[in-house]
């Protein structure tokens, strides 16, 4: 067995104790915001709690103890299942080599691009996206999903006919973690009485977290930004994108936006119809031109 000098024994002490801390603020972080942490700090409480009782004098509940601490492991393993899923994929996708800067910066403008679509089809949507504070609570009150941001996937979760239209789309880094998410209301009594419960959701996720929210306005189109209680109203396309980048601390490149696109099937066959009887006649005269005999 190697045996080390003292600079040696020093250098892998300090190791040792950077990565104890490293994981218990891993653990921290994973847990914050979440409804393990309560759980977690009355676990924390009744083992400190048992620690200072005096034991010895306590022969039952040191016998149960004794007898139950070898399960607790398992126990924590089952009630915190879905932290550790989380905490893992989230390892997983950090310790991918094939993720990039660019990758999340492009995710964040299919947010400009599909808020640009639902204000020119003035189609409601409320979009929020997590920053510092967990918002684990809330996906857990939609449909999991989990799924990479895109323009497309948004659009397709709010369209009218679509089962996950209500509610809130809560978007985690570059991911969609849930759909038809329940917020909370706004109780702000100086809040204009124009505002809708999407603003008032929006207003309210951003009053209780450093959480962004962006609404876009079913009668009017109007695109809205909510943060820290408050809300700038009428944005258009340009400023709302100088804006989140500036919050989310990123330079977001103007992109070429879509054109409005019909919709409606029936409208859009009538339009090919019509097309196609003003340039038949043209057609006839010039076919029976060419045929006309010549002198």
């Amino acid at each position: 067995m190697p045996v080390f000098t003292s600079w040696q024994q020093g250098v892998w002490a300090a190791l040792d104790i950077l990565l104890v801390a490293l994981i218990i603020y891993q653990l921290l972080v994973m847990v914050r915001g979440t409804r393990a942490a309560p759980m977690l700090a009355g676990l924390a409480i009744v083992v400190v709690a048992f620690y200072l009782l005096p034991t010895e004098k306590l022969i039952t509940l040191n016998w149960v103890v004794s007898h139950v601490l070898p399960y607790v492991v398992f126990a924590l393993i089952v009630v915190f299942q879905s932290e550790i899923r989380h905490m893992l994929a989230d390892l997983g996708r950090r310790l991918s080599f094939l993720r990039t800067t660019n990758e999340g910066s492009d995710a964040y403008d299919d947010i400009v691009l599909a808020a640009n679509l639902f204000s020119q089809n003035q189609t409601g949507a409320l979009i929020v996206i997590e920053r510092e504070i967990g918002l684990r609570t809330h996906i857990e009150s939609g449909v999991p999903l989990d799924a990479r941001l895109s323009y497309d996937l948004l659009a397709t979760i709010f369209r009218p006919s679509a089962p996950l239209h209500d509610g809130a789309v809560i978007v985690q880094k570059d991911r969609i973690a849930a759909a038809a998410c329940f917020l909370p209301l706004s109780m702000n009594p100086l809040l204009s009485t124009q505002l809708g419960t999407r603003h008032r959701a929006a207003i309210g996720i951003t009053e209780e977290t450093d959480a962004i929210a962006v609404v876009v306005s079913e009668e009017t189109g109007a695109i809205s930004l909510a943060l820290g209680g408050q809300i700038e109203r009428d944005l258009t396309v340009d400023h709302f994108r100088e804006r989140l980048g500036a919050e989310l601390r990123r330079y977001m490149a103007p992109v070429a936006l879509p054109t409005p696109i019909t919709t409606n099937v029936d409208e859009a066959d009538a339009l090919l119809d019509s097309t196609v009887r003003e340039h038949a006649p043209q057609r006839g005269a010039q076919a029976s031109a060419d045929t006309e005999p010549r002198s």
